[in-house]
């Protein structure tokens, strides 16, 4: 093979097992010159990453984390593609890096098998050293080097150990011809490979394929009794494709290499004949400060009170810690509304400065701090080995609905926040269990609808107690709210498992890594690149959103619309105000500024009414009738699809109190309370209509951010909009029977 030029690109791709340091690794490889994104039409992360050595370019593309490359879904597919070049959105490799753990080559040499069949110029990365060390066990990379017939390189990942000799090995293997392809499946299962291999390339030759059949692909498809590579693959080829598998494995069978499990029992003689006399244990195994720690983290009992102990102070961190720098956030929002209203005139203009774009900015930077938190603690319990740990403890729990115990602290995430929780999701290597654990986190209560209980809570529920005071009615209906989230998610994660997500529950077989020191490098990175993705990616839907929302609040603008005689108040208190700022009267311009600023939320309240915005909610009106509701909690509820918060805003414009009020408002409670349905004197707000609300914004999609961070995640928008309507339809009927049960009970 030629020598590269110095202008030209090689790229490296990135394999390995989990938990072997393949992140810290490519980390410190390419350092912040990195780029993450999704493969098209896949939930899978694309990870590129660049550096430069001695003068030549490189492009690492990190790959998923995996055991084996053996594909049984669009997921799994990725790496296998990228490696044999079939994928055009990202370049052929020229060579690849392959991570493996010192302390447990045996299991992590089964990937190195099938990464060597690709016939690419391969690279060892011997990880954890130290680790192997700490345990006894020796491994002498020279030997392994001269076994394999690549470079093996000894690297400490986490304390960037070995890089330079590292980047010296890629860049030579990255212009060298690949090692001898050396197959580990006995001489029939070969020969059934070539003769099938000869078909299936000259089917190609005859359809004019975009892609080839590459040998480890012929034998994937042999391997696959999944049936997934054979409808995926076997598309327009000729139709006798599928019996000529069929009649190979039959074949096989006779000659006693049957599949699937010819693979595991020739691989690993492999590897067993590779590491004779390459690693060396000792002979009574060496407890070590993992083994103890272990002893008390997976416990049954120790370990959950730890567990639980860890999640209720990361809970309490993301929940409360982030909240003083939310409030920033909102802090300086309003110093910059402030200047607006100072620099630019009142009119459309200025509405739409403060309440479409800042109010849309602040609505994708108050997340940040949560964000920023929930990675913090997810990076340092993954990088530390912890997190497998947990998973491992709440699996048996959350098999029950079908899910893996990696679902677990995603979905607890969501309490403080959905987006976050979604976020988190990353974890799950199962595509179905990472779908569904998506779909069913916003069903979580996050903060965001505190504000909504609080105030309907405070207002219609009545202070009762219970059991000589201890408990009180307010309390167990918040938590009531709480739990209908809980049960809710838990039954549509059920339902999903049972009908479009319906697939075998894939065994929870986890490799428990050895505790380390966490890297700071990556932790760091992890985090701040999770906020920058959702800033850049969510954040211009959220600004969209909450501009068109805006518009719909805003526009019809006729002032001609509006009740003369209120127009000639404003004029005239307007004046008044005026009049009394240069008489130095302090105690009648507050009077007078009072008076006024009454008058204005009278003239924002008719404007809203009038809007697009107002329209609708009279339009849905008879919809959500039987709810109890009527056109201004329908307008309201439509204003908070965009943020559940805005509610509360919006409801004070349309009573008349402005958008300044909050949960706490004592003004906004008592004005709720005496609403009354327009040309009656019936009122709108009760007990069952209260509780209709709060199931109602209990179940309902009403965050863009949400849907805007699980589109990016599942890199589609079938599942956002799938999400949507599942959850708008389960709040409707949720709040309808919620309503009309309780009129029954309890009266209007």
């Amino acid at each position: 093979m030629s020598i590269a030029s110095p202008t030209q690109t090689l790229t490296i791709a990135l394999v390995g097992n989990p938990n072997t340091g393949k992140s810290t690794l490519f980390n410190g490889l390419s350092g912040l010159r990195q780029r993450v994104g999704n493969y098209p039409g896949v939930t899978v992360e694309k990870k590129i990453g660049r550096y430069e050595y001695q003068g030549q370019s490189f492009t690492l593309i990190d790959l998923p984390g995996t055991y084996s490359l053996a594909p049984r879904s669009p997921d799994e597919m990725i790496a296998v593609d990228v490696l044999l070049g079939r994928r055009d959105d990202v370049h052929s490799p020229q060579a690849v890096l392959c991570i493996v753990d010192a302390s447990n080559l045996e299991r992590h040499l089964y990937l190195v098998s099938q990464v060597l069949e690709l016939g690419l110029p391969v690279v060892i990365a011997l990880n954890m050293v130290d680790v192997a060390r700490e345990r006894g066990i020796a491994v002498n990379a020279e030997l392994l080097a001269e076994r394999l017939r690549v470079p093996v390189v000894v690297v400490q990942a986490n304390r960037q150990v070995g890089l330079t000799a590292l980047k010296d090995a890629i860049a030579k293997a990255a212009v060298a011809a690949a090692p001898p392809l050396v197959s580990p499946f006995p001489e029939a299962f070969q020969q059934e490979v070539e003769q099938l291999g000869a078909v299936l390339r000259r089917d190609h030759a005859k359809a004019d394929a975009a892609h080839d059949w590459p040998r480890y692909l012929v034998e994937r498809l042999l391997l696959d009794t999944s049936g997934y590579l054979a409808s995926t693959q076997l598309a327009g080829h000729h139709r006798d494709a599928t019996a000529l598998v069929a009649a190979a494995r039959e074949r096989l069978k006779t000659a006693g290499c049957p599949v699937p499990g010819v693979e595991p029992v020739s691989r690993y003689r492999w590897v067993g004949e590779v590491l004779s006399g390459v690693v060396t244990r000792p002979r009574d195994r060496k407890r070590t400060l993992s083994d103890a720690i272990d002893a008390v983290l997976t416990h049954r009992i120790a370990g959950a009170v730890v567990f639980v102990v860890l999640m209720a102070f990361m809970f309490r961190c993301v929940f409360w810690i982030a909240e003083p720098a939310s409030q920033l956030i909102d802090a300086l929002n309003a110093l910059l509304a402030m200047w607006v209203t100072a620099f630019v005139p009142e009119g459309q203009l200025r509405s739409l400065l403060i309440d479409g774009v800042i109010a849309g900015v602040g609505g994708v930077l108050v997340f940040l701090p949560q964000i920023f938190l929930l990675f913090l603690f997810i990076g340092v319990l993954e990088d530390c080995g912890y997190m497998s740990r947990a998973a491992y403890l709440m699996d048996k729990l959350m098999s029950r609905v079908g899910l893996s115990g990696k679902s677990f602290i995603p979905l607890l995430s969501s309490f403080a926040c959905a987006i976050p929780g979604i976020m988190a999701a990353r974890v799950i290597e199962n595509r179905r269990d990472r779908l569904v654990t998506i779909l069913v986190a916003p069903l979580m209560t996050c903060s965001a609808r505190l504000p909504v209980y609080v105030l309907l809570v405070s207002a219609f529920i009545p202070p009762l107690t219970f059991l000589n005071g201890w408990v009180h009615l307010r309390d167990l209906t918040m938590l009531s709210m709480y739990l209908l989230g809980i049960v809710a998610a838990v039954t549509v994660a059920f339902v999903l498992k049972s009908t479009i997500l319906r697939g075998p529950t894939p065994p929870f077989v986890m490799e428990l890594p050895s505790y380390k020191l966490p890297s700071p490098g990556t932790v760091l990175w992890r985090m701040l690149e999770n906020g920058r993705e959702f800033v850049y990616r969510a954040g211009t839907l959220i600004l969209a959103v909450s501009i068109i929302v805006w518009a719909l609040a805003y526009y019809p603008r006729h002032e001609g619309d509006l009740d003369p005689a209120l127009v000639a108040a404003q004029a005239s208190q307007a004046e008044r105000v005026e009049e009394l700022q240069a008489s130095g009267d302090q105690e009648a311009l507050a009077a007078a500024e009072a008076t006024l600023q009454a008058t204005d939320n009278l003239i924002a309240g008719a404007h809203l009414q009038n809007s697009y915005l107002g329209r609708a909610g009279k339009f849905i009106e008879p919809a959500v009738k039987p709810l109890g509701w009527d056109w201004r909690i329908g307008c309201a509820a439509i204003a908070s699809f965009p943020a559940r918060e805005v509610v509360i805003a919006t409801l004070g414009v349309i009573y008349n109190l402005g958008s300044d009020v909050d949960e706490g408002s004592t003004p906004l409670r008592d004005t709720l309370a005496a609403a009354t349905w327009e040309g009656t004197e019936r009122k709108v707000f009760n007990v069952p209509v209260a509780l209709s609300v709060m199931v109602f914004f209990a179940l309902c999609a009403q965050c863009s951010s949400t849907l805007a961070i699980m589109k990016r995640e599942t890199n589609s928008w079938r599942w956002p909009l799938f999400t949507f309507v599942y959850m708008t339809t389960l709040a409707y009927l949720g709040a309808l029977a919620t309503y009309q049960i309780g009129i029954r009970l309890l009266g209007g």
